[in-house]
């Protein structure tokens, strides 16, 4: 049996995760107190307590759930006293492709924290723009919106005119990004093309967006400084729905996924076809897992989100 070891983004988040963790496994114990150590901020706080509004901040919820979970997966590989047998391939969700890394060896978890932390710094200092999930059409369909409304607004600055689909993350789940207006008007035409729900999200800016490229800019600027090693496990890629393998392809990625679209549909579909039956999550909540399970519904899935999860896992493998 091929497995894939995937890992949520930002939005996976909750005020308590990990709390249980931290209590009963000294490997977790471990993660979090590194965290603490190497940001030199109060992330295990966080994470336990909030409150909320701190918790949610992009520049804290992207070490956050990167610390929760490579905690996960070293408290499971505690609990069953050895590791884990390597998977055939790692991916994430946007942020989670940072968690994917260092499993797969391209970044030590110090390097991770620094990283995740400044890019959420960087995504945080745009604070324009707007995201909204569009449920029941398809990936074709909604391009064609986007397009539409972009051209519709064509002789306003790229801030105002700015609208593309963002993560494709299931057959009738996608996510649009762009400026407020654009992204309202794209909403609008949606729902008159068939969509069933179009969902505004809580966020600062347009992620994966061309509204962002400053940020990307600034993550170039900042992994110029940074060691990056080949990945022993390939990673399939957000960007592309292909494998990472050399360090120059890890740096490439992690600079463009900032402004490019999340195809975790095609990520999936990528796994699948070299045949991954079994996907295994670490991470709070069960996103992914509710959207691997649409994408290929025939594949085993495992969710890993609480010591009662480890608990479980070590019980039953």
């Amino acid at each position: 049996m091929r497995t894939a070891w995937v890992f949520p983004g930002q939005g996976s988040q909750s005020v308590g995760m990990g709390r249980d963790l931290y209590a009963r496994s000294a490997a977790a114990r471990a993660v979090f107190d590194e965290a603490d150590a190497v940001l030199g901020l109060p992330i295990t706080r966080l994470c336990f307590e909030g409150p909320e509004g701190a918790l949610t901040a992009t520049e804290n919820a992207q070490p956050a759930l990167l610390t929760m979970s490579l905690a996960l997966l070293r408290a499971l590989e505690e609990a069953r006293g050895e590791p884990l047998p390597a998977p055939f391939a790692v991916a994430g969700h946007s942020l989670g492709e940072f968690s994917a890394l260092v499993v797969g060896g391209a970044l030590d978890f110090a390097t991770a924290l620094h990283l995740v932390r400044r890019r959420g710094e960087l995504m945080a200092e745009a604070q324009e723009g707007s995201m909204a999930a569009v449920i029941g059409l398809s990936d074709d369909e909604l391009d064609q919106v986007c397009r539409e409304i972009s051209a519709s607004l064509a002789d306003h600055a790229e801030t105002v005119s700015t609208v593309v689909v963002a993560n494709y993350n299931a057959p009738d789940q996608m996510v649009i990004s762009g400026s407020k207006l654009a992204v309202e008007h794209a909403g609008l035409l949606a729902k008159v093309r068939g969509a069933k729900r179009v969902i505004p999200l809580k966020v600062s800016a347009a992620f994966h967006s061309p509204l962002m490229i400053h940020a990307a800019e600034g993550m170039a600027r900042t992994l110029e400084t940074v060691a990056v090693k080949a990945l022993h496990i390939p990673l399939i890629a957000n960007v592309t729905a292909e494998p990472l393998v050399t360090p120059d392809d890890v740096r490439r990625e992690a600079v463009a996924q900032v402004v490019a679209p999340v195809r975790w549909i095609a990520s999936v579909q990528r796994m699948a076809h070299d045949g991954v039956t079994a996907f295994l999550e670490f991470g709070p909540g069960k996103v992914l897992t509710g959207l691997i399970k649409r994408i290929a519904p025939h594949a085993r899935l495992v969710n890993v989100s609480s010591a009662e999860d480890v608990q479980a896992f070590t019980e039953n493998s």
